[in-house]
């Protein structure tokens, strides 16, 4: 059976020398580094071997690779637009060599919408990328702001969709909910926290009725949002309508969401949300290198559900979702 993974990060010496390293809270990609036994840094700026080598250890086909947060998002424009420039242009450069193993998703100088658009259009017209990765807030300021709609109008217009992928929470809830307990801003409650609420600001901003077939892609499996669909659609409903939505907050879960299996390697919670959003918006993923492809392929290759599902899971939908050329 193919298998697709969507959710796997690079890292470029442009990117690792302007960093803020104030990003990243104490010393967690030592730590998580020690816990699988391998040097994430260094796994990052490689688009190559022991990528390809971890990927056929685990049985993975097929990588769909982005930047690494913060990604473009943590800079200003001018920084941002070389940033993605060189970015997207070495990640093509790795597909090129590897077609059969690699796709991208585009980094965007977002602090720039226009440049983000234009830069968008480049990387699936001219490079052949399957969408774009955006990491969470631009600085503080979150997508709902009209003025970035500029860049879902041109995913909307190229039928490519934009993953939506953590950073850092806002600097205000760093303060507000994190000081003295830095290591819950991470991967561990931080990141899910800011990235659903992003995602719900764009719902109820209007979004996905300006841009109705958009579709957007959450990772962990869904940042959490499959376990609250019923009690956010039961106390939203009527202000969504108050605010001029066609639909309600349920519907555009359901109709403009696909989440992936990325980093979230724990069954109930993935069977709550197959039973919540439908086989047919699950996506198989990994988040390599911050997680391992081994672990991940041995959860999956475990799950007690049918072949047919397990197949949509591992390559059909993100070859529907991506327009990706099915195996031969």
């Amino acid at each position: 059976m193919r298998v697709i993974t969507l959710e796997d990060h690079f890292a470029t010496p442009m990117f690792q020398e302007k960093f803020p390293q104030g990003n990243v809270p104490g010393h967690f990609l030592a730590d998580r580094g020690r816990y699988l036994g391998y040097d994430i840094s260094a796994e990052l700026l490689n688009l190559g071997d022991s990528r390809l080598a971890a990927m056929d250890a685990a049985g993975i086909d097929l990588q769909v690779v982005s930047l690494t947060m913060p990604g473009c998002e943590g800079f200003d424009g001018e920084t941002a637009i070389a940033m993605a420039t060189d970015a997207n242009d070495r990640l093509a450069q790795a597909i090129q060599a590897h077609p059969t193993r690699l796709a991208g998703f585009a980094s965007l100088p977002t602090a720039n919408p226009a440049a983000a658009a234009k830069e968008l259009e480049r990387a699936v017209t001219k490079l052949g990328f399957k969408g774009a990765l955006i990491n969470g807030h631009v600085r503080g300021e979150f997508l709902d702001d009209r003025k970035y709609w500029v860049i879902f109008e041109c995913a909307q217009a190229l039928n490519v969709p934009i993953y939506l992928h953590p950073t850092i929470p806002h600097p205000a809830v760093l303060k507000a909910y994190f000081e003295g307990y830095v290591e819950l801003a991470t991967p561990a409650w931080g990141f899910a926290m800011d990235t659903c609420t992003h995602f719900l600001r764009l719902v109820f901003s209007g979004l996905f009725d300006a841009c109705p077939n958009l579709k957007m892609i959450l990772g962990h499996l869904g940042e959490g949002l499959p376990f609250w669909i019923h009690r956010l659609n039961d106390h939203t409903q009527f202000a969504a309508k108050r605010r001029g939505l066609k639909k309600s907050p349920e519907q555009y879960l359901r109709e403009n969401l696909v989440v992936t299996t990325s980093g979230n390697f724990f069954v109930p919670a993935f069977l709550c949300t197959l039973l919540a959003l439908g086989v047919d918006n699950v996506l198989f993923s990994v988040d390599w290198p911050y997680e391992s492809n081994r672990t991940a392929a041995d959860w999956l290759s475990h799950l007690q559900i049918s072949e047919q599902d397990k197949e949509k899971i591992c390559h059909l939908n993100a070859e529907r979702v991506l327009h990706l050329e099915e195996a031969a």
